[in-house]
């Protein structure tokens, strides 16, 4: 594909893969936007760039002074997009297809990865079937189960129906637990494959401990410090933290709770918890001595289609208590290197999370083992699977352009 002069430091050029593929990928979100889809999809291009195969990324430009960042086998196409409702920081793609025909008829891939189901994705869904390319999609978002947290729960059968026909259109859908698979394949979704998520055992570590931090959170040698990290909103059942934390005070008075990310519930959480530390977004190195510099994490989202929050905290060697879903069910034996609760049994959850606050041998121990098991989840055995997924569909015979689902409406194109 394409390339400028002007390149990018992100991405080195490594030893030669077996076979070289020139990979479009079309995601909605990207870095610096900060949630879990962007950040493991940059894992995946960079891992991919890194074997040695050309790799396109389409995505909405991000803002005004947003510029495309090209390398030796990398390139960007931006595309038009628009702030998501309610997530202002977020970008939707706008629809694209002819401008997607052209590009990929002057410069056609190998094949064609969609990360999103937003407008671009569509999109691009109906210009690969359209040019004849071999597609791969991600179900990356659990936005049906969404649907429930902000009063639209009637979308949830369109939203499944339109979800349905976009991934089955595609030759493979990647999702990254076995579980979501048995659960998608009963919603009527086929061709799945799943494809697990890694994480930086070297980045997030429980050497990253700061003490420094630690004071600022008002938090003396023996005081225990509760962390959540994610989106602060109504899906990611921040009650149920509130809840554990009241009764973890019972046992620990000068316990301090953390909540690191933003969301539209940050206001209301503010005024039913004040003593609680609002850290904001973290990237990086921040991120992570935020994870180390914790005690116990609490989880109980029900609407993750993986969590890597989960595998975060794990390999940052925090004791974590979750429900029994997403990459908590898949990694976690309860009461071994994590505990985990019933999905929606709250005094479960709850008490799950006073036992372990008050046992700090019991702590040490589960965290331990969560970093163990944390530092098997290698992301270069990731991007190999994900590579063999692309590579097995090069040959496969393609499918016929989709209608348009009655949610979206006739789009233009």
């Amino acid at each position: 594909m394409n390339t400028s002069a002007r390149q990018d430091s992100a991405f080195q050029i490594s030893p030669a893969a077996q076979r070289s593929l020139r990979v479009s990928v079309v995601t909605e979100t990207y870095p610096p936007e900060v949630n879990g889809v962007s950040l493991t999809l940059a894992r995946v291009v960079e891992g991919l760039h890194r074997r040695h195969h050309d790799v396109q990324l389409i995505r909405p430009r991000q803002g005004p002074l947003d510029s495309p960042r090209n390398a030796p086998r990398f390139r960007e196409v931006l595309m038009r997009g628009l702030p998501i409702p309610r997530y202002p920081n977020l970008r939707m793609g706008l629809p694209s297809r002819r401008a997607l025909v052209k590009l990929w008829t002057a410069d056609r891939p190998d094949v064609v990865h969609i990360a999103t189901e937003g407008p671009l994705g569509w999109s691009a869904l109906r210009a690969a079937l359209q040019l004849q390319l071999p597609i791969s999609s991600d179900f990356r978002t659990n936005f049906h189960a969404y649907s429930h947290h902000y009063g639209i729960g009637w979308l949830n059968r369109p939203i499944m129906s339109y979800l349905r026909e976009f991934h089955n259109r595609t030759g493979s859908t990647m999702v990254p637990t076995d579980a979501l698979r048995r659960e998608l394949e009963q919603a009527g979704l086929r061709q799945l494959t799943v494809v697990s998520r890694g994480v930086d055992t070297v980045q997030f570590a429980p050497g990253q401990r700061s003490d420094d931090l630690r004071r600022g959170w008002g938090a003396e040698p023996g005081d225990l410090v509760v962390a959540f990290v994610g989106r602060l909103a109504p899906e990611k059942n921040l009650g149920v933290v509130l809840a554990a934390f009241e009764a973890i005070r019972g046992v620990h008075a000068r316990a301090r709770l953390v909540l690191v990310g933003d969301g539209p519930q940050r206001a209301e959480l503010q005024a039913l918890c004040p003593g609680a530390i609002f850290a904001g977004h973290c990237h990086g190195q921040d991120l992570a001595a935020h994870y180390a510099s914790a005690d116990l994490f609490l989880f109980p989202s029900l609407t993750e289609t993986f969590g890597n929050v989960t595998t975060e905290a794990m390999a940052s060697g925090l004791p974590m208590v979750a429900f029994d879903h997403a990459a908590a069910a898949q990694l976690i034996r309860s009461g071994d290197n994590g505990m985990l609760a019933n999905c929606a049994d709250v005094p479960a959850f709850v008490k799950a999370a006073v036992d372990l606050a008050a046992d700090p041998e019991r702590r040490r121990l589960i965290g331990e083992r969560a970093r163990h098991t944390a530092c098997a989840l290698d992301w270069d055995v990731i991007v190999a699977r994900f590579e063999a997924v692309l590579s097995s569909l090069l040959h496969q015979a393609p499918q016929a352009e989709p209608t348009l689902p009655v949610l979206l409406g006739q789009a233009p194109s």
